[in-house]
C-alpha cells in the first residue's frame, strides 16, 4: 500500500499535502498526541518494547509499513516514548531505595535522570547521528532522500530501551543481593561489567539495524565498528578490576548531594 496523495497534473503534490507532510506539521501532531491518551496505542507500544528484546527487525519492519502508508518513518505515535518515561521513573526510584536515598534525594535524581541522562543526551545522540548519516551514508546525496531526524530520534529510543531494563532494572536486583555488583571482588565487577557489555552491545546493534533498515543508506555496517572497542574496554575492566556498576553508584549519589 502506498500513501494517498493529492497531486497536480504534472504529478507534484498539491501544496496543501506538502505542508501537511512538513517536519514542522509532523512534529506539531506528535506533541499534540502527548495530550490525547486515548489516542495513543499503548498495547502496539508494549508489542515493540517485547520485540526490541526477541527480534528488532520485525520492529523496523514496522517502521517501513508507516512510510508506504503515512509517507514517514519515524512513529506518529508517542505512546513509545510514554512507556519509556515510565519505565525510566519506575527504574531511577528503584535505584533511590536500593542506594538508601531519602525522598529528596531520588527526586533530584530522577530529574536528573530523565531530563539529562534521557532527554539531553538523547537529543545529542540523535542530532550526531542524524548528521552522519545525511552527510556521509547517504546513496545519492542531493536527491530527495534523507534521514528524518524524528526518525533518528526513534532509532536511539529503541536502542535505549534494552539499555535501560539491563542497567535500571535488572542491574539493581544484583546491586546488593544475589552477587552483590556493587562491590571490590572479582565476581562481582565480572557480572556487572558482563551486564554492561550486554546492554550497550543491544544498544548498538539496534541502532545499526534501525540505520541499516533504511533503503537510501550505505555503509551502515561501520556503525557495529565500535563493538571492537567496547570488547576491548570490557576484556580490560575485567583484567584491571575496574567496576562500573559501582562507579555509576557513586555517580548517582555525588550528583544529588
Amino acid at each position: 500500500m502506498l500513501p494517498t496523495t493529492l497531486t497536480h497534473s504534472n504529478g507534484t503534490p498539491s501544496s496543501r499535502d506538502a505542508a501537511r507532510h512538513t517536519a514542522g506539521a509532523k512534529r506539531y501532531k506528535y506533541l499534540r498526541r502527548l495530550l490525547h491518551v486515548r489516542q495513543m496505542d499503548f498495547e502496539f507500544a508494549l508489542w515493540q518494547m517485547l520485540y526490541l528484546f526477541t527480534s528488532p527487525q520485525r520492529v523496523y519492519r514496522n517502521f517501513h509499513y508507516r512510510k508506504q502508508t503515512k509517507d514517514q518513518w519515524a512513529r506518529d505515535d508517542p505512546a513509545f516514548l510514554v512507556l519509556l518515561s515510565v519505565w525510566l521513573c519506575v527504574s531511577t526510584i528503584g535505584f533511590g531505595l536500593v542506594l538508601d536515598m531519602g525522598v529528596l534525594d531520588t527526586l533530584k535524581l530522577l530529574l536528573w535522570v530523565v531530563f539529562v541522562d534521557c532527554i539531553g543526551v538523547g537529543l545529542l545522540i540523535s542530532t550526531f547521528m542524524w548528521f552522519i548519516s545525511n552527510k556521509y551514508l547517504l546513496k545519492h546525496p542531493g536527491r530527495d532522500f534523507d534521514v528524518e531526524w524524528g526518525y533518528a530520534f526513534d532509532v536511539h529510543l529503541n536502542a535505549f530501551y534494552p539499555l535501560l531494563v539491563i542497567l535500571h532494572f535488572l542491574q539493581l536486583f544484583f546491586i546488593n543481593h544475589v552477587v552483590v555488583i556493587n562491590s571490590d571482588w572479582f565476581l562481582a565487577y565480572f557480572v556487572g561489567n558482563t551486564l554492561w557489555l550486554i546492554a550497550i552491545g543491544y544498544y548498538l546493534y539496534i541502532t545499526f539495524l534501525g540505520y541499516n533498515a533504511l533503503p537510501f543508506l550505505k555503509d551502515t555496517a561501520t556503525l557495529l565498528y565500535p563493538f571492537a572497542l567496547l570488547i576491548f574496554l570490557y576484556i580490560l575492566s575485567v583484567s584491571l578490576g575496574w567496576n562500573f556498576t559501582k562507579g555509576l553508584c557513586w555517580f548517582y549519589k555525588y550528583r544529588v548531594q
